[in-house]
């Protein structure tokens, strides 16, 4: 794969790419990352890349044309077949989510559009952006930190970058559903002690039980999920037991 990132502040990159699951994977070139400051695409002597907004009010918003003079050289340069995907993080952009970093994960050229300021001039996302997403309900003072989030949760999905892919297959969100609770050594600290059925080496009781504490928490915690979650007889199976007895629990408590 590779991934473009058109920024203002390419530094800003330089210790996240280099660090942890992805510099390695792309010092072993399962991936291709490149950076292009925006204002390497400017005209002018001050490669100025904003200017003050038509119709007057607050903040500077980002010029169209050098944003639009990096994307075509990119794309020129990936010739991927089926086109790159193009890449805008954007508050008002559709949620980002697990399934999505599963379709960028099919990609094999992805550019990113770092904006800044108040955004960048709505003709650019008309006519070149492919895909505007948001990676939650905030506000960042740019779209590196968002880029990288997304960068992070796409490479760690491509063949190689993760040594176990069971570890990956296990995460919250990628099934939709939340993961499991997880415990390690010591057995017991400070009272607490890790459930028995972790340390008795049954391993179909114990997917069981992760599968059924999975969907507890995402009962408990982000219903909303389920609506969208495909879920086996085994998992409805589940959800009637764990809905029944929270039901009865309920009705066991002192008024």
């Amino acid at each position: 794969m590779r991934i473009d990132v058109i920024t203002i502040f390419p530094e800003i990159f330089q210790g996240f790419l280099s660090q942890s699951i992805l510099g390695s994977a792309v010092e072993r070139g399962l991936v291709d990352i490149r950076l292009h400051p925006l204002r390497a695409f400017a005209d002018g002597k001050r490669q100025n890349v904003d200017d003050y907004p038509f119709g007057g009010g607050a903040g500077m918003v980002m010029k169209p044309e050098p944003i639009v003079k990096a994307i075509e050289q990119l794309l020129g340069e990936g010739q991927s077949e089926g086109g790159a995907r193009v890449v805008l993080t954007s508050a008002q952009g559709t949620p980002y989510k697990q399934e999505t970093a599963k379709e960028f994960a099919l990609a094999s050229h992805l550019i990113f559009v770092a904006g800044r300021y108040k955004g960048i001039d709505e003709r650019v996302i008309e006519g070149w952006i492919t895909d505007e997403v948001s990676t939650g309900d905030y506000v960042f003072s740019g779209g590196e930190v968002p880029v990288m989030a997304i960068i992070d949760s796409v490479v760690r999905l491509l063949p190689g970058v993760v040594g176990n892919f069971e570890s990956v297959e296990s995460d919250s969100f990628h099934d939709i559903i939340l993961g499991s609770p997880h415990y390690t050594r010591p057995a017991e600290f400070r009272g607490r002690a890790v459930p028995e059925v972790l340390l008795s080496g049954h391993h179909e009781e114990i997917r069981l039980w992760r599968r059924r504490e999975a969907l507890r928490r995402t009962l408990r915690r982000r219903p909303d999920l389920l609506e969208e979650a495909r879920l086996s007889e085994e998992d409805q199976r589940l959800l009637a037991e764990i809905r029944a007895k929270d039901a009865a629990e309920n009705n066991n408590r002192p008024a």
